[in-house]
């Protein structure tokens, strides 16, 4: 009976686990991290696209076109004798690049569209005003008052209807001018087609603002009220502010100083690790209280002290005030 007793009250060992050790085990060495990415808010940043401007010169971009939409409403309103809205579609960055290239392989689909540069002189334009195909038609069609001509959207404005689509772009540029106190903007040549008309380096960065100009009772959901005007970011300094600070203002030796203080200041997790050993998943099962295990480091050899994945220093164990502590020995 003793024996039996002893039998049942042994320690378990090879071949007798129970099921709640295996399931422990497995969430030490098998387990994988949580997937927290639902727990976490964070905005994807393409670093395809330009960021020229910072979210509060966004803001004032915003404030600035939702001014000129109102100037533009009634400047349209006033030239077509009607009720009109504009509605600022979005404001979006680009790369020249992107605007000036057309794959070839989208021909069938690529949209004509009519520009007219605006500036504050004839030498260096501003900015232009770009009017797709549908639009032009229709907007020519509220001044014509031929209801007709809009069927046949795919077609060429006549010289008539380019001269008043250029009247309602000038319109829209002075709608412009009304909110930019740094320029009287006036128009710039004529209405043109094909490519842009603007001298461009390709990683350039441009603004685009979008507008869809509609009669308030308009039920509509086509493209053929929108337009955009198209500006060179750093022309948009003047609405925004400075992007980039003065060079004068901070030294480089001001901005190096400021650098290195605050990596000092930076917090770093340092690990001390004191060895480390291998083990076979069976050797790992068995382990009880009281076993011993054995390092692969002799007591004479320091300790490692790690950041980041990185040995930087070396040191010998030690205690200060109950607790446990390094005597640095060496350095890397």
């Amino acid at each position: 009976m003793s024996n039996e007793a002893a039998d049942n009250s042994a320690p378990e060992r090879k071949g007798d686990v129970s099921g709640d050790k295996i399931q422990q085990l497995i969430a030490i060495v098998g387990s994988q991290r949580a997937d927290s990415s639902d727990q976490i808010e964070a905005a994807e940043y393409n670093w395809r696209q330009p960021h020229y401007f910072s979210i509060y010169q966004l803001k004032m971009i915003d404030d600035f076109t939702k001014k000129t939409a109102e100037a533009m409403a009634e400047k349209f309103s006033a030239l077509c004798h009607g009720d009109f809205n504009v509605t600022i579609v979005s404001t979006t960055q680009h790369f020249a690049d992107e605007l000036l290239t057309q794959p070839a392989d989208n021909e069938s689909q690529r949209t004509e569209n009519y520009y007219l540069t605006f500036g504050a002189d004839h030498s260096e334009p501003f900015g232009l005003v770009g009017i797709p195909t549908q639009t032009a038609i229709s907007w020519t069609t509220q001044l014509l008052g031929d209801t007709e001509s809009t069927e046949n959207s795919d077609r060429k404005l006549s010289q008539l209807e380019k001269s008043l689509l250029l009247d309602i772009a000038s319109a829209l540029i002075d709608a412009l001018s009304t909110h930019h106190n740094s320029y009287n903007f006036q128009p710039v040549g004529h209405i043109t087609t094909g490519r842009l008309p603007l001298e461009l380096e390709r990683t350039e960065q441009l603004c685009k603002i979008t507008f869809d100009i509609k009669k308030p009772d308009s039920q509509e959901a086509d493209e053929t009220g929108k337009a955009y005007f198209l500006i060179p970011s750093s022309r948009l300094e003047s609405v925004v502010g400075n992007n980039v600070q003065a060079d004068n203002e901070f030294s480089s030796e001001d901005v190096s100083k400021a650098m290195l203080e605050h990596i000092h200041q930076t917090p770093v997790s340092v690990t001390a690790q004191l060895a480390s050993a291998e083990l076979t998943f069976e050797e790992l099962i068995n382990l009880q209280p009281d076993d011993i295990l054995l390092l692969d480091k002799k007591i004479s050899e320091p300790i490692e002290l790690i950041v980041e994945g990185k040995t930087v220093l070396h040191g010998k164990p030690a205690k200060s005030d109950g607790r446990y502590a390094v005597v640095i020995t060496e350095t890397q």
